[in-house]
């Protein structure tokens, strides 16, 4: 039996560890993956499962990566479509004829940090080390989505982009949509300043007591967990429909890559979904 961290279930598979959620394997035709650090081939500060390219590590190391973890998985590496994020709320529909894109082929999209899809066998890949991955589930299309949100985001409200972009595409009821919030900095580490604060507060419907927790006049502990499971049931998901892992990258930067924790020495995790053909 694997280990639980959060509420997801730690996987190990030929040295490679993941981290997936049990609430998507349930729903028999979605598998779901988050990098650890460890099974890899990068060396230094990159050990070793580094997924990020361009902080200096070789990128053959990384594209080798790519292909132990999607062996380990059970995802066709040649298929996987990759994001390129620049903390904004662009989202791109893909498919079969973007596999390879950002990885094993030039990225062609930037500025994309959600990725939708129906295809089956299409892997999403997106990138994090602190920032929160969002996992949407459309169970009676079979459509799948990804969001990457940092800070800038969330208060952006990427949730509601995803939402809105998959019932845009797929038809996708909100209330039938079963998601997720993937391991990141958790609100015992994610100190914030007056900027972020005053954001967070711009956000009328939100229950300021609930995601910030003042430190100081000008600081205060920030949870982005929370912020973006308010986001998701404004958007219309329903509660018991989203789990939270509640896996904190920076306490647990021996299995996870964290930005803040490493002052940014680091590689970098992605998250991976896609719909299964076995059952497509």
């Amino acid at each position: 039996m694997n280990d639980m961290i959060g509420h997801m279930e730690l996987c190990r598979q030929n040295e490679v560890a993941f981290l997936r959620f049990p609430a998507f394997s349930q729903l028999g035709f979605v598998k779901d993956a988050f990098s650890t650090r460890l099974g890899g081939v990068s060396e230094g500060e990159y050990t070793s499962m580094n997924l990020a390219f361009g902080r200096g590590d070789d990128p053959e190391h990384v594209r080798e990566n790519y292909r132990r973890f999607s062996r380990a998985v059970g995802f066709d590496e040649n298929r996987l479509v990759s994001s390129a994020q620049d903390h904004h709320t662009r989202i791109r529909r893909v498919g079969k004829a973007q596999a390879g894109v950002g990885i094993f082929k030039p990225q062609d999209a930037p500025g994309i940090d959600g990725l939708i899809t129906d295809e089956p066998g299409v892997t999403l890949v997106t990138h994090y080390a602190d920032c929160v991955p969002l996992y949407f589930v459309d169970p009676i299309n079979r459509a799948i989505g990804l969001g990457h949100a940092g800070w800038r985001g969330t208060v952006a409200e990427m949730a509601q982009h995803m939402v809105e972009a998959m019932q845009q595409a797929f038809g996708s009821a909100p209330k039938d949509l079963v998601a997720a919030i993937g391991p990141s900095i958790g609100p015992c580490c994610y100190e914030v300043d007056t900027p972020v604060i005053e954001k967070v507060k711009a956000l009328s419907y939100m229950p300021v007591e609930q995601v910030l927790h003042p430190v100081s006049e000008e600081k205060a502990m920030l949870n982005l967990w929370e912020l973006n499971r308010q986001i998701m049931i404004k958007a219309g998901i329903r509660p018991d429909h989203i789990t939270v892992a509640e896996v904190c990258t920076c306490c647990h930067h021996d299995l996870l890559f964290s930005h803040r924790a490493t002052k940014g020495r680091r590689g970098g995790l992605c998250a991976f979904m896609q719909i299964t053909e076995e059952q497509a």
